[in-house]
C-alpha cells in the first residue's frame, strides 16, 4: 500500500472537477480534527492525520477504522445522512480518485449533504423546536443500553487530566496556563467531593450509556421537520460512554454560551419532565464545567488549525470565554424556592416559562408542574385530558404532595426550583413555604391575578397545553375563599413581559433581566 501526502488530498478534495459531472463547486469546513467537503449532494469527510492524548488518526489504517465507526454510532440517530466509506485511490499513472482503482491512500466518510441553514447553530431557535429537540434526545438516551460497568467516575477523571494534556500541546499563549490549570484543578476537588460520589451511583444504576458524546448545535439539524442528531463521537469510548446527564449539559452549555440560557431551560425542564431523571441535576454544575473547559481547549487547538488568521482570532477569544464559563459553573450559589400561584388562565405556567431562566445556577430553575405531575401520577402524556376521577380530591391530594417532594429533593440537590400549582389553598401555600424554611433557603411567593374575563378567555383559547381547565374551571375557581394573601401579588391581565417585569422586579432580579 502506497504513502501519500495528506495535504495532496485534500487540495485534491477541494477542486469541483475530482466528483465528476454536476459539481460546481467544493465548500471546504475544517475542524482542528477534521476537514468536510461539500460538494453537489453529497458531503465527504477526511480525518487529519493527528494524534492527541485523546484521539489517533495517525495510520491509515486507524482512519479506516474510526471512518467505519463514525457510519455506524450515526446511523443510530441519523441513518439517511450516514451513507457508508469510501476510499480514496491512486492509480498507476499516479491520478487520485473517489472510489476508483489502485492503491488505497486515504478514506472519507460519505454523506448526504443537507441544508446547512438547518443547522441549530444558525437557525432561529424556538421554544417549541427545543421541547421537540428534548423529546428527540430523551428517546435517544432511553433507547440506549445501560453500562454499569463503566466506570463514569474515571473517565471524567481522565477527561481533567486530558484536558490538561492538550493544554501543553496548544502552545499558542492564546490564556494563560495557570489560569486553565486552576480550573482543572477545581473540577479535580469537585469530582472527588459529593459529586464523584453521586456519579458513581448514578452508572450503577444505569445511567453510563452509550450516548451521542459530542451534542451541541452545530451536530444538530432539522431533517423533515425533525430534530436530527449527527456527529456522534466514534474515535473515543471515554467520550461516548457517559452519564446521560454528562451527554445532555453539552447542549445546555452550548446554549447558555450564546446567550440562550431560556431555552436552554426548556430543554432541561421538557428533558427532565420526561425521563424524571431529576438525581442528575445534582452534577450538573460539574458537568457544565467539564463541557465549557473541553471546548475551552478545542477552540484553542482549532485556532492554531486555521488558515484565516480572522477565523483564528474568533476561536482564540471563545477559548477565552468558555474558560470563564468553566470556572463560573463550579460556583453555582445557594438555591432558591419559587412558587407560582392563581387561578387558571391567570398566565403562572406562562409566566413559570419564562421566569426559570433568570432563576439559579445555569441553565435556570427546575419547573415542577402541578398539571404535568398530576398526569405523571396518572400515567398518561401531559398533553392528554383526564377524567372527573384525575380530578377527585385524592388525586389533587397525590398531586401536592409530589410536588412538595419534588421540590424538596431537587432543591437538598442544590437546584433552584419554581412550582407551579394553583396553590388556592391556605395550606398549601404554607406548606411549599415551609420547605424552604426547613432547608434555610430563599422563599418568595408569586400570586397572579387578572380579571375573569381575561382567564376565561386564556383556557378557552388554548392548546397542546398540560392542563385540562376551562371557562367553567375558572369560574369554580373564583368562588374559592382563598384565606390571607401573604404573597407578593402581581397583575397578570397584560403581556408576558410586562408580567415578567412585574415578577422580576418583586423577586429583585429585575437587573438581571435587562443586564
Amino acid at each position: 500500500m502506497k504513502t501519500y501526502d495528506q495535504l495532496q488530498v485534500i487540495e485534491f478534495l477541494s477542486r469541483a472537477d475530482s466528483y465528476g459531472a454536476g459539481v460546481d463547486d467544493v465548500k471546504k469546513i475544517e475542524t482542528h480534527i477534521s476537514v468536510v467537503f461539500l460538494a453537489g449532494t453529497q458531503a465527504y469527510k477526511l480525518k487529519r492525520a493527528i494524534k492527541y492524548p485523546y484521539l489517533d488518526f495517525s495510520t491509515l489504517e486507524l482512519r479506516h477504522s474510526t471512518c467505519m465507526a463514525e457510519v455506524s454510532v450515526n446511523q443510530r440517530t441519523a441513518p439517511g445522512l450516514y451513507k457508508g466509506v469510501v476510499a480514496i485511490t491512486l492509480d498507476e499513472s499516479g491520478a487520485l480518485s473517489i472510489g476508483g482503482e489502485g492503491d488505497i491512500v486515504e478514506w472519507l466518510v460519505e454523506m448526504a449533504r443537507f441544508n446547512e441553514d438547518t443547522l441549530f447553530d444558525r437557525m432561529e431557535l424556538n421554544a417549541e423546536l427545543m421541547g421537540t429537540l428534548a423529546e428527540t434526545i430523551a428517546h435517544f438516551h432511553a433507547a440506549a443500553d445501560p453500562h454499569p460497568e463503566i466506570d463514569s467516575f474515571e473517565g471524567l477523571q481522565e477527561t481533567i487530566t486530558g484536558n490538561a494534556a492538550s493544554l501543553s500541546l496548544i502552545g499558542t499563549g492564546i490564556f494563560d496556563a495557570a489560569a486553565f490549570e486552576a480550573v482543572c484543578e477545581m473540577q479535580r476537588r469537585a469530582l472527588q467531593g459529593a459529586f464523584g460520589e453521586k456519579l458513581k451511583t448514578r452508572g450503577k444504576e444505569g445511567f453510563v450509556r452509550h450516548c451521542h458524546g459530542d451534542l451541541h448545535l452545530r451536530n444538530i439539524c432539522l431533517i423533515d421537520d425533525q430534530p436530527t442528531l449527527f456527529d456522534a463521537i466514534e474515535f473515543n469510548d471515554t467520550f461516548a460512554y457517559i452519564d446521560v446527564f454528562y451527554d445532555l449539559a453539552f447542549l445546555l452549555m452550548d446554549l447558555d454560551h450564546r446567550g440562550q440560557r431560556p431555552l436552554a431551560n426548556i430543554v432541561l425542564n421538557r428533558y427532565l419532565d420526561i425521563t424524571g431523571d431529576t438525581d442528575g441535576l445534582q452534577c450538573l454544575p460539574l458537568l457544565l464545567s467539564l463541557r465549557a473547559s473541553i471546548r475551552s481547549h478545542v477552540s484553542a487547538t482549532a485556532a492554531g488549525t486555521q488558515s484565516s488568521s480572522v477565523e483564528a482570532m474568533h476561536l482564540a477569544g471563545e477559548a477565552r470565554q468558555y474558560l470563564e464559563m468553566a470556572q463560573h459553573y463550579l460556583q453555582p450559589g445557594k438555591p432558591m424556592l419559587i412558587a407560582v400561584g392563581g387561578l387558571s388562565g391567570s398566565g403562572k405556567s406562562r409566566l413559570a416559562r419564562v421566569l426559570a431562566g433568570f432563576v439559579g445556577a445555569a441553565p435556570g430553575a427546575r419547573i415542577i408542574r402541578s398539571d404535568v405531575v398530576r398526569k405523571t401520577l396518572a400515567g398518561v402524556d401531559p398533553l392528554s385530558r383526564l377524567d372527573a376521577q384525575g380530578y377527585s380530591p385524592q388525586m389533587s391530594h397525590r398531586t401536592y404532595q409530589a410536588v412538595f417532594e419534588q421540590s424538596r429533593s431537587t432543591l437538598k440537590g442544590g437546584h433552584s426550583v419554581i412550582a407551579d400549582a394553583v396553590f388556592a389553598n391556605p395550606e398549601e401555600r404554607k406548606t411549599i413555604a415551609a420547605i424552604a424554611d426547613d432547608l434555610g433557603l430563599a422563599f418568595h411567593g408569586l400570586w397572579l391575578e387578572a380579571p375573569a374575563e381575561v382567564m376565561e378567555e386564556r383556557v378557552t383559547q388554548r392548546t397542546f397545553n398540560a392542563s385540562d381547565a376551562d371557562a367553567a374551571v375558572v369560574c369554580q375557581q373564583l368562588s374559592y375563599d382563598l384565606g390571607v394573601m401573604e404573597w407578593d401579588r402581581i397583575d397578570s391581565a397584560g403581556a408576558k413581559s410586562a408580567t415578567l417585569d412585574k415578577a422580576l422586579k418583586a423577586l429583585g432580579l429585575y437587573t438581571v433581566s435587562k443586564g
